[in-house]
């Protein structure tokens, strides 16, 4: 599904990713972790071309990002994206912020479009605020609202950068919930995370970064059981994520 071949970039004379190859398979749940300033968001980003790469080569079902013919605005929306911050519209309802996209970039009928809103609004637990505004949301249900505007764009594959980062405590399990289910129904997903619980519980595999490389990637179950056997990087921050 997602090819990464030795992928790397400079901000000025700083080399944020460095020389990163990653292969994704469909329905595989991959999780990517590290210190922070570690180039973690900056790869996921690279994947729909928000981040342009100086080296290497990104492929999307069988699509080079590079190739001057690919249209990345078709491509973006096959590639769904969940952020840190939630980047709904606040003017707009929850309804109208999730149709947006469906009527303008896939040329659905509003009505059309609000059938699929709504049933994913089911699917996230929501159906019953569609027609509130972002600010009468708390930031888990406002989270949910964005999964399912990217959602809403048939993507076949889910990016989030940090989904749980900005939520309070309390709020995160409902994002994760949601984010299980999609694995559970077969979602390829990469998800920069530290919320390792959800990595050992729901990941495939584990990409572990440092300093802008990939230092492991290796399947959940081995990086959080066979911790002896990883890098000394990755075994001082499990030490000190897991002690907490």
């Amino acid at each position: 599904m997602i090819n990464i071949q030795h992928v790397s970039k400079w901000y000025g004379s700083f080399k944020v990713l460095n020389d990163c190859s990653a292969q994704i398979n469909k329905g595989e749940v991959v999780v990517i972790c590290g210190p922070s300033g570690s180039g973690k968001s900056t790869l996921i980003k690279t994947i729909n071309a928000l981040e342009s790469i100086n080296e290497g080569d990104i492929q999307v079902n069988g699509e080079s990002l590079l190739d001057p013919k690919v249209n990345l605005t078709a491509l973006r929306a096959k590639v769904g994206m969940v952020f840190q911050s939630f980047e709904l519209f606040p003017h707009l309802s929850v309804l109208e912020n999730i149709n947006l996209a469906q009527v303008k970039a896939l040329k659905r009928s509003p009505d059309e479009a609000s059938k699929r809103s709504l049933a994913l609004l089911e699917q996230v637990g929501l159906a019953a605020h569609a027609h509130k505004f972002p600010a009468q949301l708390s930031g888990g249900q406002q989270q949910r609202v964005a999964i399912a505007r990217a959602l809403a764009m048939d993507p076949i594959v889910m990016l989030f950068d940090e989904p749980t980062s900005a939520l309070d405590p309390e709020m995160v399990g409902e994002v994760l919930d949601v984010m299980t289910d999609l694995a559970k129904q077969g979602m390829t997903m990469l998800c920069v995370t530290h919320e390792m619980g959800f990595a050992r519980r729901v990941g495939d595999r584990v990409i572990f970064m440092d300093q802008g490389g990939i230092v492991e990637d290796c399947s959940s179950e081995h990086f959080f059981t066979q911790t002896e056997t990883l890098s000394g990087r990755a075994q001082d921050f499990l030490s000190k994520i897991l002690a907490h």
